[in-house]
């Protein structure tokens, strides 16, 4: 692990501490894992044994209380190790995120601590079969049932869906306020009605589970909303400003172990008398990768920075995660060029840090979307 410029000592030993998780734990069994699409959950509770999920959630509700800047820290050597590992164990965050935005103290104590301090997992809903990227213009429904709340619809792509034993969930309580009318609902696995359907079997990140939820009829008591009726979409919308920057360094992880297999590879492997390194074709290549995925990182630094401050960070977040989740996708296609034929085969690590970086280009936000974000944040000033 190569010391990064400008981090305390403190931090440096919270980044050695994920990666030799990282090294040890996650990529011996990475390859096999992924080929099976089988879920680590012993692996991930070890994670938790030593702090590195629930790493921004508060300490008096069982979380480590890890700044954003931190979590990033310890995200980006996770998903060096596997990005599908790093997608699992950052869900929980995600999923908790907005109860930490929006709900009572008592409900922290109440929907957060059982979850963060037992291990267990939890899920943020709100992509559905036709609202992805339009989020405002989700169909699953909350209705006032006197005693209850009343939920219908379904939600797909759910990450831990199928491990979780909570689900976060973003309804409409009236479609005709569009975003206005959307809530935020705490929902046990345990509730009548919940059901989750089969693991997808996905291009990438194939040990990360993901499947789609459906609510039919699921009756949850009154005070399991989270903020007032309507104030869903404002919670999702901070909640996702705040996991941005921790999804752009599962981005840096992927594009850091590319760049680094591709660069030692291009040291051994011989063409025409000499390492294909003394190439300027490669070298230039090598250049470049290794510029951007830096680039990635000091982008992604920079807005979780803004936001532990407290400040606004809507468009350096969106600048961080799609920037990112370009470079990943760029530099791991590079280093499959670069590792020729074999780096299309599996025997070699590259082609699987491609499929798992195109992920990073769709969840949490598209890098279309991300443009659209920017754009309009710009254009407003």
């Amino acid at each position: 692990m190569i010391p990064l410029a400008g981090l305390s000592a403190e931090q440096e030993s919270l980044r050695e501490i994920a990666y030799r998780f990282a090294a040890d734990k996650i990529r011996p069994v990475a390859a096999k894992l992924e080929e099976k699409g089988e879920f680590p959950a012993s692996i991930i509770k070890e994670g938790h044994g030593l702090g590195l999920i629930n790493v921004t959630l508060p300490v008096e509700f069982g979380g480590s209380g890890l700044s954003i800047f931190d979590a990033c820290l310890v995200i980006e050597e996770i998903a060096w190790g596997c990005s599908g590992f790093a997608t699992s164990m950052v869900a929980n965050d995600l999923a908790l995120t907005p109860l930490r935005i929006g709900a009572t103290d008592e409900q922290k104590a109440r929907f957060i601590e059982p979850i963060a301090s037992s291990g267990q997992l939890a899920s943020f809903c709100l992509t559905e079969p036709g609202a992805g990227s339009d989020a405002a213009g989700l169909q699953t429904t909350v209705e006032d049932g006197g005693d209850c709340w009343i939920i219908n619809g379904s939600k797909q792509w759910i990450t831990n869906a199928g491990h979780a034993t909570q689900f976060t969930v973003f309804a409409s309580i009236d479609k005709t306020k569009k975003h206005k009318g959307i809530c935020c609902l705490v929902v046990p696995r345990s509730t009548p009605g919940v059901s989750v359907g089969h693991h997808e079997n996905k291009m990438g990140q194939r040990c990360s589970d993901t499947c789609r939820v459906t609510f039919d009829n699921v009756r949850v008591p009154k005070d399991h909303m989270i903020g007032a009726p309507g104030e869903g979409f404002r919670i999702a919308m901070q909640t996702l400003d705040a996991s941005r920057p921790m999804t752009a360094a599962i981005a840096v992880g992927i594009g850091r172990a590319a760049f680094e297999h591709a660069l030692a590879y291009s040291k051994e492997r011989k063409q025409f008398g000499a390492s294909i390194s003394s190439f300027q074709g490669i070298q230039f290549m090598i250049a470049d990768m290794a510029t951007s995925v830096d680039s990635s990182r000091l982008l992604t630094w920079r807005s979780a920075w803004l936001l532990d401050q407290g400040k606004p960070a809507s468009v350096e977040s969106s600048m961080a995660k799609r920037f990112a989740a370009d470079t990943a996708m760029s530099v791991a296609t590079d280093a499959v060029q670069i590792f020729g034929g074999y780096g299309y085969t599996k025997e070699y690590p590259v082609e699987k840090l491609m499929r798992d970086a195109k992920l990073l280009q769709i969840y949490e936000g598209t890098s279309q979307i991300q443009r659209v974000v920017i754009a309009r944040e710009l254009l407003k000033r």
